[in-house]
């Protein structure tokens, strides 16, 4: 099974659906109720598919089937076609995240020949990578159901233990135009690359200031919200006071630290600009962009949910890590929800990713064991 979701090119800039098309053949076939979810142009789907009593409140099982690109990457064998080798399995996507994704699916007639005393729900989503993108729409047409879910686990990489908490991520363009002129009379003109310059020295050293000072919580590494420039392009010549600037950053904050204060600080420094720049022109100006803010996760160790899926791993041990991932939304869904799957994260997104046959071997005793727990006795 994880040979032949790995074959499918899913990059998230490509259509996922003969994914979504085989993962809701196989489970239809085995009686699961199927719900797709769709992007704008109908070249993505979600899936939710449920198995077992609808009227009862039940567990997710939650993956994206989004994979990220394998152009400029240095790998010794064909990214889309598995190849074992001295007890791994190599392929985009096998350690993030289509084994967890496979193996759902290779269990499921298990699941299907048992009387279970609640639901299990497969929920795949598209465009996780670009900003948990397909889930939000998977999550909202959750409300349709008799019953909301119990529970969710996303099986994100994290060696099969439970992970109880995650930073949010906030995604911001900027872009200052300016009023280009001859650079030998500068006073004329608004240069955009400057100002774009100090918003981003502003940034590092608000970045400074959380580092010294905090919020903390030592479970993460590094221990603080971090906020990192990604991307800058501005200007045309070198003789040419440059008219537009353009860059990406983004906050990965603590659950407990508000991205919006944040946020509200760098609108003020925004604003303390504006006037000198509509001094000279009046087209000049600065614009903000949050294309993408996803939730932070924050679970108590004593939920149930969390009590759950260490028992099921065999392992008490929890961690926070520092990448996000859709479990903050089922959370903000009012849906308990614990990142626990197989594979490290540590090989994602990497050439010649990989997952241990061991970890397979272990989300296969993990999911065993919560069938058990959902069957009635």
């Amino acid at each position: 099974m994880i040979e032949r979701l790995v074959a499918f090119d899913t990059t998230s800039y490509k259509t996922n659906l003969r994914l979504i098309e085989a993962a809701s053949d196989i489970l239809s076939g085995l009686g699961a109720s199927i719900r797709l979810t769709w992007d704008e142009n109908r070249q993505k789907a979600n899936m939710f598919a449920t198995l077992g009593p609808e009227d009862r409140p039940g567990v997710v099982l939650s993956g994206h089937t989004d994979v990220v690109p394998v152009e400029g990457q240095d790998w010794s064998s064909d990214p889309f076609a598995l190849s074992q080798r001295y007890g791994k399995l190599y392929g985009r996507g096998t350690a993030d995240m289509k084994s967890f994704i496979a193996v759902c699916l290779a269990l499921a007639p298990e699941f299907a020949a048992r009387r279970l005393a609640m639901p299990i729900h497969f929920a795949f989503s598209y465009d996780e990578e670009v900003g948990c993108v397909g889930v939000r729409r998977l999550i909202g047409d959750l409300a349709q159901l008799p019953v909301a879910p119990r529970l969710c686990i996303v099986g994100e990489p994290t060696e099969m233990k439970a992970v109880i908490g995650h930073k949010g991520k906030k995604s911001v363009r900027c872009h200052v135009e300016g009023h280009e002129c001859h650079s030998a009379m500068n006073d004329r003109g608004v240069n955009a690359v400057e100002i774009a310059a100090e918003l981003v020295v502003r940034l590092r050293g608000l970045q400074r200031r959380i580092r010294n000072d905090g919020p903390f919580d030592l479970a993460y590494q590094p221990p603080y919200t971090t906020i990192h420039t990604g991307t800058i392009q501005g200007g045309t010549a070198l003789n040419i006071v440059p008219k537009s600037c353009g860059f990406e950053f983004e906050i990965r904050n603590l659950p407990s630290h508000d991205p919006e204060t944040l946020m509200a600080e760098m609108r003020g420094w925004a604003q303390d600009l504006v006037p000198e720049m509509l001094a000279v022109s009046s087209a000049a100006g600065i614009t903000l962009d949050e294309h993408n803010s996803t939730a932070g996760l924050d679970m108590r160790p004593d939920d149930e949910a969390v009590r759950l899926v260490c028992a099921l791993s065999g392992n008490n041990d929890t961690s926070k890590v520092a990448f996000t991932t859709e479990a903050g939304l089922f959370q903000r869904a009012g849906i308990p929800a614990v990142v626990c799957g197989p594979g490290s994260i540590m090989q994602a997104h990497k050439p010649d990713e990989f997952i241990t046959l061991e970890q397979v071997a272990q989300c296969e005793t993990f999911l065993r064991r919560l069938l058990n727990h959902m069957s009635e006795r």
